[in-house]
């Protein structure tokens, strides 16, 4: 066998999933070439690594968001027309008709009756053209086309001002003096419920990342801060319980408005001692944060975790690099602390 098809029976034999007649093969190989046996160690090293780490859940949030913007794409597109679907086809089949002059003959004919079915239509829409003109054919009335074209204008404007968002494609159809023209519509829509209703809570968690607002953010990020240290809707290992902290360790980590930062981090205050993940973000905070104020408020929150070893590393690196001297003095208070009850 070449190396290229060893390597990838490496991958499937890391993770049981070659057969035992491949097996053998590959054992014979790998016992006589030196390159594949190193390509062996380094996939069991990756496999090892990978497997040290717990693998996360996406966010729900943003699942459903890109599955909203992924239908928001498709429905973009404009739809192809029964020609362009054939000439697809056609430049798809192209190279095999070259070994199969059974399926030229057939695609000869199919040829042929769409062009006869095509010169049809143009036929058709060009006496249509010449009604207007009086070549012998019944001319369409003023009445007529007055309320034909008041009922296009009606089926392809906008209903009301305000509710065009864009327009996703402009399209003239061949030999037509036709145009569709494809818009999405934007309509606000309200809801309204207690903090406990689970809509007002996703709603609440998309708010907390708009992104062109900051007004939003803290408004949003304020509600669900004040429901976490009130105690309802964020302890728990349910979905929804973990979604909102992590919402607000986004926010805490991420967001350029202090102001929302901190009420983020007043938010995830009762889960420093319980959830690995707000302690981490409570020290990346501690450590990276560019505001004085919420490095601060981030060491009395991790009083109650002080004596951890992570906890302890972050203080000392922050009492002797901080730019802050009454951070540097209060982080060597809580290190002398620790040290004198241990």
């Amino acid at each position: 066998m070449k190396c290229a098809e060893i390597h990838e029976n490496i991958v499937l034999a890391a993770y049981g999933e070659l057969s035992d007649d491949k097996a053998h093969l590959l054992a014979n190989h790998l016992s006589g070439c030196a390159h594949c046996r190193e390509e062996q160690q380094q996939v069991l090293a990756l496999k090892t690594l990978a497997a040290a780490h717990v693998m996360l859940e996406p966010d729900a949030n943003l699942v459903a968001r890109s599955r909203t913007r992924l239908e928001e794409s498709l429905d973009a597109i404009p739809p192809k027309r029964w020609y362009d679907r054939v000439a697809e086809w056609m430049t798809r089949t192209a190279t095999g008709l070259q070994a199969a002059p059974a399926a030229a003959v057939l695609l000869l004919v199919a040829g042929a009756g769409l062009g006869s079915l095509g010169g049809y239509e143009y036929a058709a829409r060009h006496v249509a053209n010449i009604a207007g003109n009086g070549n012998g054919v019944t001319p369409v009335t003023t009445e007529t086309a007055t309320s034909a074209q008041n009922a296009a204008n009606s089926a392809s404007t906008p209903s009301a001002p305000g509710e065009l968002a864009t327009v996703s494609g402009v399209v003239r159809r061949p030999n037509s003096n036709l145009v569709e023209v494809t818009y999405n519509e934007v309509k606000p829509r309200q809801v309204e419920g207690t903090l406990e209703n689970p809509q007002i809570r996703q709603l609440l968690m998309l708010a907390s990342q708009n992104g062109t607002s900051s007004e939003v953010r803290d408004s949003s990020v304020s509600l669900l801060a004040t429901e976490c240290r009130t105690g309802h809707g964020c302890r728990g290992g349910d979905l929804q319980s973990t979604a909102i902290r992590d919402a607000l360790i986004v926010s805490l980590l991420y967001d350029r408005s202090a102001t929302v930062r901190q009420k983020a981090l007043e938010g995830l205050q009762p889960f420093v001692s319980e959830d690995m993940q707000v302690r981490n973000a409570v020290l990346e905070t501690l450590l990276n944060d560019p505001d004085a104020r919420l490095r601060s408020a981030a060491i009395g929150m991790l009083q109650p975790v002080e004596a951890d070893t992570s906890v302890r590393q972050a203080l000392s690196t922050v009492a002797l690099s901080d730019q802050n001297s009454q951070i540097r003095t209060a982080s060597r208070l809580v290190l002398r602390r620790v040290s004198e009850i241990q």
